[in-house]
């Protein structure tokens, strides 16, 4: 398909219909406007919260992508004796706006989470409040829960809290700025760069996530790459798709929600509450068989610690095709889900985290899970009854697992509609790339540079995920998001 017959196509258009495919009802309903109103009318006081403490004063920041307004959490750390450090991550209090079975939550609970397509977001609150009323805002006051722990200079999170506070985001900072400071790539962004202070506090955050990850990696918390590609738009046209790297910045934030999840779910012990886990692969064999052709040997029974161990190796001795070697144990393992944990239940875990007590918290505009977990610990620090049945838990954790794969399926079928625009001009090219997937619908691969996703039409048989391809692209259809690739 030649790209100038691409653009009376309308993506965003399409993106609803692809919403409404996999079960999701993307507009809201007529009641969700009249609670709107009536919260704009009378807006939660936070002033008037009990045991709210006030710690507006406190350098607050926010690190999110260049185009987030969904702003869930923001950071603070305060240096203390022996080496130790103190963070405090607040998060949203969007339950004060977005009471249970109200037609918001009744919604949110529907949909579950937030859709990001590429060409248009498709939010699980209405951006009145999840980009406005409920987001931590640059200089804005805002109710939160605050979950504080203590880093050790071992890197081991203790001595936690959790409460309500009133607090003010000082400064909203973006990963790719921040993250290149960091690493001395380029200039200090201007806000920082106008203040010795939060140069020094960012500082101070990095040393404490940096102390997080290396001891989750003794662990078995498994040092991998998600990079993912997003569209380049000019004059309203998608042109390409790049590669969105890591960073020291998208480090430290992903380091500080883990230990801040782990907090809640701690804190949750001792009542019925969701969980987050990921499952023991299925599909060792295949990552043992991806050892052994790099030369290493992982043991016959699954292993977190030593599979971390073989690809801190690999990181090392391969580092241009390390993201490759990710991408493929990532697929192996398979995604997480969320099931409900009640006291004295076996602990599942997180084999990709290597840690055992985990759950979502921290971003409560975005998903649901995240909504319910914030109601129980509000509810558990003002001593009131749980508000949530077992049953009720259960069936929301379910939904939430149900709605994410969906919500996945709609992300990849729209990056292939993206992809497909700007491959369009590049029938007939060559690849490299690796194998993603083999499954009764057929083999899918991704190529490498850029990062595009696509079926194995011809050549597919004796191949397995993980294995590296020369591929040739051979059609692209927009209209269904098709992208083909033959073996060469």
């Amino acid at each position: 398909m030649n790209a100038a017959n691409t653009s009376h196509l309308d993506l965003q258009a399409i993106a609803k219909d692809v919403m409404k495919e996999h079960g999701f009802q993307p507009d809201f309903p007529p009641q969700v406007a009249q609670q709107l109103a009536q919260l704009k009318a009378h807006p939660p006081q936070a002033v008037a919260a009990p045991g709210l403490r006030d710690l507006r004063s406190l350098l607050w920041s926010s690190i999110d992508n260049d185009t987030s307004r969904d702003l869930d959490q923001i950071e603070v750390a305060e240096r203390l004796p022996n080496r130790q450090i103190r963070v405090l991550v607040a998060i949203a209090d969007v339950d004060a706006f977005v009471p249970k079975d109200s037609p918001i939550d009744q919604h949110a609970a529907r949909e579950t989470t937030s859709v990001y397509t590429g060409v248009r977001i498709f939010p699980m609150l209405p951006e009145e409040l999840s980009t406005a009323a409920s987001s931590l805002q640059e200089n804005a006051d805002r109710i939160s829960v605050v979950i504080e722990f203590v880093v050790g200079s071992d890197g081991i999170a203790e001595s936690s809290d959790v409460y309500r506070a009133l607090v003010r985001n000082k400064a909203q900072l973006t990963y790719r700025s921040v993250g290149g400071w960091l690493e001395n790539s380029n200039e200090a962004p201007p806000k920082v760069a106008a203040s010795a202070d939060l140069q020094a506090q960012l500082r101070l955050q990095d040393e404490a996530a940096k102390s997080l990850k290396q001891q989750r990696y003794q662990h078995g918390a498994l040092n991998i790459d998600t990079n993912e590609a997003r569209p380049v738009v000019l004059n309203q046209q998608i042109i390409d798709v790049l590669q969105q790297e890591r960073n020291r910045a998208t480090d430290l934030i992903e380091d500080f929600m883990i230990a801040a999840n782990g907090v809640a779910a701690r804190m949750l012990e001792k009542v019925s509450s969701l969980r987050r886990i990921v499952k023991t692969p299925e599909r060792w064999d295949r990552i043992v068989q991806l050892a052994t052709d790099a030369g290493e040997k992982l043991p016959a029974e699954p292993d977190s610690k030593a599979l971390n161990d073989f690809l801190t190796k690999r990181r090392a001795a391969d580092p241009d095709h390390f993201a490759d070697l990710s991408l493929a144990v990532i697929k192996l393992i398979g995604p997480g889900q969320y099931v409900l944990e009640r006291p004295g239940d076996p602990v599942q875990g997180h084999f990709g985290l290597a840690v055992q007590d985990y759950t979502h918290s921290t971003a409560p505009n975005r998903r649901f899970a995240d909504i319910v977990t914030q109601r129980l610990i509000k509810a558990l620090l003002a001593g009131q009854p749980d508000p949530y049945s077992d049953n009720e838990l259960a069936a929301i954790a379910s939904n939430c697992t149900i709605k994410e794969d969906a919500a996945r399926k709609v992300e990849r079928e729209m990056s292939k509609r993206v992809a497909a625009i700007a491959m369009s001009n590049r029938i007939g090219q060559s690849f490299d790339a690796i194998v993603t997937g083999k499954t009764a619908k057929g083999t899918f691969v991704r190529t490498l540079r850029p990062h595009v996703d696509g079926l194995l039409a011809q050549g597919q048989d004796g191949v397995d995920v993980g294995d590296k391809l020369q591929v040739k692209l051979v059609r692209t259809d927009v209209q269904r998001g098709y992208i083909d690739f033959a073996r060469l």
